[in-house]
């Protein structure tokens, strides 16, 4: 069983080249408890072997091996604690390695591995010191054995400058995936709409959230969940989520789930009590205006850049008319100005990690957009307590609303569109499931 990412990884490496990908370590939480195992994404991306200590070595002008998988090899009495392995005989039967081999071995093999190769494809200083080590040596090992007919890779390439463009291209699979990552953190925060309360703590919300996402076959959230109610909703990456919801604060989840090793990335704001205020709507209308107006940019060949600049255009000149602002927007702007209340990017591309992989600038300039790329469009505008020289009334107010959003051949199409965003929409849902 080939897999597709893997054949085109192949397809793309230097000719007589070699590429060794490793799994991501587990993770202690604490003495002798585990964070819950998350794959690293390439190795995840170009094997689908889910398991830690395993190590791919990819070598397409190998005669017989030309993907080779080191594993860990069944354990009856491991597994009694741990659970199944795929051990040797399942990385070749289940993930279509060529040939496999014991974790163990694979020191003792490096050097044949690497033997003649004119390249290695390797990802130096991506958090495996000691493989990092035990590579270096093996190159110094087959160069100092030159006499004997050894040679040692001329150089070192990073697998990222292949992987992480392929990853920047979703397949068809993928994006169903992804969408169905989308569906299922909409419903959480439709969920959460529907039940929000003043008096509910903002760790109640996160906890129904994360039901609903497991429920519907999610491996868990895609990241640490942000439910900040109030002033909590102008501190970006709040993550405390112990506070109480108030009658008439605003209350702001960015939560996305997982689903097949792919994320969502999804933010909502909506009033605790199931209406806006006027203040509210002001900022609310203002953010939702840009939000909509950029998504609608999001085609074949805009650049990233500009619509970030278009965001900033329109959130200044709607700061200067609630009067958060004073003066002449383009002056505003080149003085950034803006950024007291609107001080973080438009959005960040979307995959296999939230933050996902690939470049945004391309000799020295922004990239264009181009179809399978997934990004996401999240303008925003926090106005912390205390801040001097605007209308009282804003104060205290978070609102960012956060879409996920397919390049298509034609334009777009919003992954997470069934989650509400109308102010309208949101107090009709929240008003039919009312007390």
């Amino acid at each position: 069983m080939q897999r597709p990412h893997l054949a085109e990884f192949m397809k793309r490496m230097e000719p007589d080249s070699v590429a060794i990908v490793s799994s991501a370590r587990e993770a202690t939480r604490s003495n002798d408890t585990q964070y819950r195992y998350r794959q690293d994404s390439d190795f995840l991306y170009l094997t689908g072997f889910d398991e830690p200590e395993a190590i791919a070595v990819i070598a397409p002008a190998h005669k017989e091996h030309k993907y080779t998988l080191f594993v860990r090899p069944r354990d009856p009495e491991r597994e009694i604690w741990d659970g199944r392995r795929a051990g040797i005989e399942g990385a070749r039967a289940e993930f279509g390695a060529d040939a496999a081999f014991p974790i163990g071995e694979f020191k003792e093999k490096l050097a044949d591995l690497l033997n003649g190769a004119t390249n290695l494809y390797y990802r130096i200083g991506n958090g495996h010191a000691e493989m990092d080590e035990t590579i270096v040596k093996r190159i110094r090992h087959l160069r100092e054995m030159g006499r004997r007919g050894m040679s040692a890779p001329q150089a070192i390439i990073d697998t990222g400058t292949i992987i992480h463009e392929m990853r920047l291209f979703k397949s068809e699979e993928e994006i169903e995936f992804m969408q169905r990552a989308a569906d299922i953190a909409s419903e959480g925060h439709i969920e959460a709409m529907k039940q929000a309360r003043p008096g509910m703590k903002e760790y109640e919300i996160e906890a129904l959230v994360e039901y609903v996402f497991r429920k519907n076959g999610a491996s868990g959230p895609a990241y640490t969940s942000i439910v900040g109610s109030g002033a909590n909703a102008t501190v970006l990456h709040y993550i405390n989520n112990d506070g109480t919801l108030a009658d008439g604060d605003l209350l702001l989840i960015d939560a996305g789930a997982e689903y097949r090793g792919y994320a969502s990335d999804i933010t909502r704001t909506f009033p605790v009590n199931g209406r806006f205020t006027s203040a509210q709507r002001d900022i609310y209308d203002l953010v939702l205006k840009t939000q909509m107006a950029c998504v609608e940019k999001v085609r074949p060949g805009a650049n990233v850049d500009e619509l970030k600049s278009y965001s900033i255009e329109l959130l200044t000149e709607g700061m200067v008319r609630l009067g958060l602002l004073q003066g002449d927007p383009k002056k505003l702007i080149e003085e950034e100005k803006y950024k007291q209340f609107y001080m973080h990017g438009l959005g960040h591309f979307l995959g296999l990690d939230v933050h996902d992989v690939g470049r945004y600038q391309i000799k020295d300039e922004a990239r264009r957009l181009e179809p399978g790329m997934v990004m996401t469009i999240e303008p925003g505008l926090y106005i912390a307590p205390g801040t001097k020289d605007i209308p009282e009334k804003y104060l205290g107010i978070g609102v960012r609303i956060e879409d996920d959003v397919l390049v298509t051949e034609d334009g777009n199409r919003v992954l997470s569109s069934k989650a509400p965003k109308e102010a309208e929409e949101i107090e009709e849902l929240m008003a039919k499931n009312s007390d």
